[in-house]
């Protein structure tokens, strides 16, 4: 078409004088089709070093491209970039940040699919030979597969809109609530004997959300899906495409997406998220039970919820209230050298009235409005949140944590009862890694030895089922030791324990 229209030397000339590729297709598509020859495009943005400034050969500071690919592998980087701004925005490439995408999103994912991979094989569980029923799949089942399609969904859109990393974003919060929060909730249904309906229900909606990731990921971390993918459908499944590439995008299924449901467990992850930072505030390890954690929240959540509360953060019991001023106060002040230039003379009246106001509903106010209203002889002030200093205050014996619209207030004194199941926890964390270190598979049954501590072993023989359960332990022998020894220090107790 070129050499018919227009003369060799005058193709030459055109292309000798347009920079770079994309400025002659945009010239040689409108000569010749008076068109742009693309619908939509994304201009990428500079790629800087880790301090902002623009790469070159002379600073030294050049990241030569194939290093980084033999380093960080072609998927990492693929996604760090997805991930970390939106394309046309100047992106700081360095290893540190293209490793922690690694870690977080990809390392997680691959995770999650080598615990699937791992019990499969010792169930030979065949995804094809059953189906996955809805109607007899736990509240757990229901929320992963919500939570898939309405991933699904919203990735389809941002893709569909250009929002590349509002996409990332999304997978990236599934892949971890897949793996910290679905995965860990529903470990103890792998392990189960046989295979039982919850067994199958679980190893089938596992499956499905690992292969509907694969495929929704596919675009973004090709290599990896690709791996997934054909592990888990094409060594089934003859008849499936012989790559992810070759599947259709995943489209969402309406009717597996429960608004109700989804909100109701994100203000269970929201409980927990806090309950674990007011332990690690109060220096309370988690194998450590505790007594009594009180919410302040949007909507009070049912028994079934609460107890998912209470067994994530070893809590006896969660009570939902109206109100958390025995457990928290809130002390207004003025940020005087903020709020003296917008104000003057009022700054007096405003401190007094600061003074008086009700702390709850003042934070309340601030967090929901970001502004609060104080009100003066003359006449209202509207405060934003930099005008103002928020001063938390928590009652002994209790740690508050808030975020948004949750507040929790988390018991710290424990009593002598709950002390003495955190030492039976202790021992049980420690069998579990004895196992580990004695190479023993998972299903293996064990007879476990503690000696050299009466103490600990006396609050072993009281909680004797516990420890049994929980380590697949037939017999425990007390004052004897044969088998893999380890002295442990628990607590500040010495005690030597053994697996055989």
């Amino acid at each position: 078409i070129f050499e018919k229209r227009f003369p060799a030397d005058f193709i030459s000339e055109a292309v000798d004088q347009t920079r770079g590729w994309f400025y002659s297709l945009i010239a040689i598509s409108t000569l010749l089709f008076h068109c742009s020859p693309y619908k939509n495009v994304i201009v990428l943005g500079h790629v800087q070093d880790k301090d902002g400034h623009k790469m070159s050969k002379s600073k030294g500071n050049a990241v030569d491209p194939m290093d980084a690919l033999r380093r960080h592998g072609a998927d990492a980087i693929r996604w760090y970039f997805y991930e970390n701004s939106a394309p046309w925005l100047p992106n700081r490439f360095h290893d540190d940040a293209v490793q922690e995408g690694q870690r977080k999103f990809m390392g997680t994912l691959w995770n999650t699919y080598a615990f699937f991979v791992l019990y499969a094989n010792i169930d030979n569980f065949d995804a094809t030979k059953y189906t996955l029923d809805y109607d007899k799949l736990s509240v757990m089942d229901k929320w992963c597969l919500s939570r898939l399609n309405t991933m699904v969904k919203e990735v389809d859109g941002d893709l569909s809109n250009y929002r590349v990393t509002e996409a990332a974003k999304a997978l990236e919060q599934f892949v971890d609530e897949l793996s910290n929060w679905y995965v860990r909730r529903s470990r103890s249904r792998f392990w189960a004997k046989g295979m039982e309906q919850d067994k199958v229900n679980a190893y089938m909606t596992l499956y499905t959300a690992l292969v509907t990731l694969a495929k929704a990921a596919a675009p973004m971390i090709p290599f990896m899906t690709e791996s997934i993918y054909r592990n888990l459908v094409c060594s089934i499944d003859q008849n499936a495409p012989e790559s992810v590439h070759l599947c259709d995008f995943p489209q969402a299924n309406e009717a597996h997406i429960d608004a109700e449901l989804e909100k109701n467990m994100g203000e269970v992850l929201a409980i927990v998220v806090l309950g674990r930072a007011a332990r690690n505030e109060a220096n309370i390890k988690n194998r450590q039970p505790i007594g009594t954690m009180y919410v302040k929240a949007e909507s009070v959540l049912s028994d079934f919820y609460k107890q998912i509360v209470e067994e994530e953060l070893n809590v006896k019991r969660v009570e939902f209230k109206d109100d958390m001023e025995a457990y928290l106060t809130y002390t207004f002040k003025p940020q005087f050298r903020v709020l003296g230039p917008k104000v003057g003379k009022k700054m007096g009246a405003i401190q007094k009235a600061l003074k008086a106001v009700n702390g709850h509903k003042a934070k309340e106010e601030l967090d929901k409005t970001g502004q609060l209203v104080v009100k003066l002889a003359d006449g209202d002030v509207t405060l934003q949140p930099e005008d103002v200093e928020v001063t938390m205050a928590q009652t002994e014996g209790y740690n508050c944590q808030r975020y948004g619209g949750v507040t929790i207030a988390l018991e710290t004194t424990l009593s002598e009862e709950l002390i003495e199941e955190g030492f039976v926890r202790e021992i049980i964390s420690k069998v579990q890694t004895m196992r580990k270190e004695n190479g023993y598979e998972v299903t293996d049954h064990v007879d476990v030895y503690l000696s050299g501590n009466e103490k600990l072993e006396g609050l072993v023989k009281k909680n004797e089922a516990m420890l049994k359960n929980a380590t697949l332990t037939d017999n425990v022998h007390y004052g004897e030791l044969d088998g893999h020894e380890r002295e442990w220090n628990i607590n500040g107790e010495t005690v030597t324990l053994a697996v055989k």
